[in-house]
């Protein structure tokens, strides 16, 4: 009998895709180069940690792993009812705002169906878009790195079943209001689903306000994440929070108990220390602004940045990829944005940038010799 050939027994968007290449580990890099040590600054996470409250709640819930976990996440959705002045039936959880993201584009979206995104917003939409059969429509920006939402909104046909939006977007930092985004749910069909992807909301509070209650679009999903300002990357879990019929429908196609016992647990905690990540937020915006102020000087400046990472833009991209990494250090190259010449930088605690830009300068000196 001859060999199997299982690509033919595959669906057939699965011979398009390709994995998620999520920012490079600190362990490949120290086996790569030989090194003792290194900085991760790809990945956009909290150089600053948790909250220690989450800390005391991650060590309470080691004891109670042998359980499973409360399925439907009882307590935390109450808690994230009352913070945005809803009701549970309005809160979906996921593991990481990306399973929100794909439950979201699987559960309204198929085969003949349509998936409008920016082209350089965040890759899980074309991903998502392609694993559930329907075809992703990327649409270009206008300036080539904010959503150019009239454009969006024209490209909606009869096929539009999702409109993904990122604000503040990933990879690019950049922002629109809230009046431009009211003007751009206006102008979309009421029966079509918009995911405003909020993962880093929490740094331009005081820029847009309270989105959830001052927004308004029948099929609003707001996406919201503990990855980024709680620093809670490694317990995967995030949130939404849309109409009760939309969350009902997502919940059928959601895994039992994909929320884990831990996660639970510290993101509880995390939003009863609101305090402690507001201030950690602030550290690294002043911290972000000294990196822009500095690239800004030096005209690598590749745009402004409303989320927790910078923009470096040189045609040499790639080669100061190689040469911060042989020093230790990891950017996230951006060319799978079809920014070759972008590097993204996450905003490390002060130590770590000062490392950063002190290895820059020699890059940079070292091309003028």
């Amino acid at each position: 009998m001859g060999e199997v050939n299982w690509a033919e027994r595959a669906v057939p968007q699965a011979l398009k895709l390709f994995p998620y290449l999520p920012g490079k580990p600190i362990e490949t890099l120290l086996a790569e180069k030989g090194l003792k040590e290194a900085v991760k600054l790809a990945s956009n996470e909290n150089p600053y940690g948790p909250s220690p409250m989450a800390i005391r709640a991650i060590k309470k819930a080691a004891g109670q792993v042998h359980r499973y976990p409360d399925g439907d996440c009882g307590e935390l959705k109450a808690a994230l009812a009352a913070k945005h002045g809803k009701i549970t039936e309005n809160i979906l959880l996921g593991n990481g705002s990306n399973e929100v993201l794909e439950l979201l584009i699987r559960t309204f979206a198929g085969p003949g169906d349509e998936v409008i995104f920016s082209q350089r917003g965040f890759i899980v939409y074309a991903l998502a878009a392609q694993a559930a059969g329907a075809t992703g429509i990327p649409v270009p920006e206008g300036d080539g790195l904010s959503h150019d939402l009239n454009a969006m909104a024209d490209a909606v046909s009869e096929r539009t079943r999702v409109v993904c939006i990122a604000n503040p977007n990933n990879p690019t930092g950049s922002l629109h209001g809230m009046t431009a985004i009211q003007t751009f749910l206006d102008r979309l069909p009421r029966g079509v689903v918009v995911i405003m992807d909020e993962a880093y909301f929490e740094f331009v509070t005081d820029e847009l306000g309270d989105t959830v209650n001052g927004l308004s679009h029948p099929g609003l999903v707001i996406s919201r994440t503990f990855s980024k300002a709680y620093g809670l990357a490694g317990c995967r879990i995030g949130y939404a929070i849309s109409d009760a019929e939309i969350v009902s429908l997502v919940n059928r196609f959601r895994e039992p108990f994909n929320v884990n016992l831990i996660a639970q647990k510290a993101a509880l905690a995390a939003l009863d220390d609101i305090d402690w990540m507001m201030a950690r937020v602030a550290d690294c915006k002043q911290e972000r602004d000294r990196l822009e102020l500095t690239f800004d000087g030096w005209g690598v400046l590749g745009g402004r940045s409303f989320g927790n990472f910078v923009l470096l833009r040189h045609d040499k991209a790639t080669q100061i990829l190689q040469m911060l990494e042989d020093q230790g250090i990891i950017p996230r190259p951006l060319g799978p944005y079809g920014m070759p010449d972008y590097l993204r930088i996450s905003v490390g605690s002060e130590q770590e940038n000062e490392r950063l830009l002190k290895a820059l300068e020699s890059i940079f000196s070292s091309f003028q010799e």
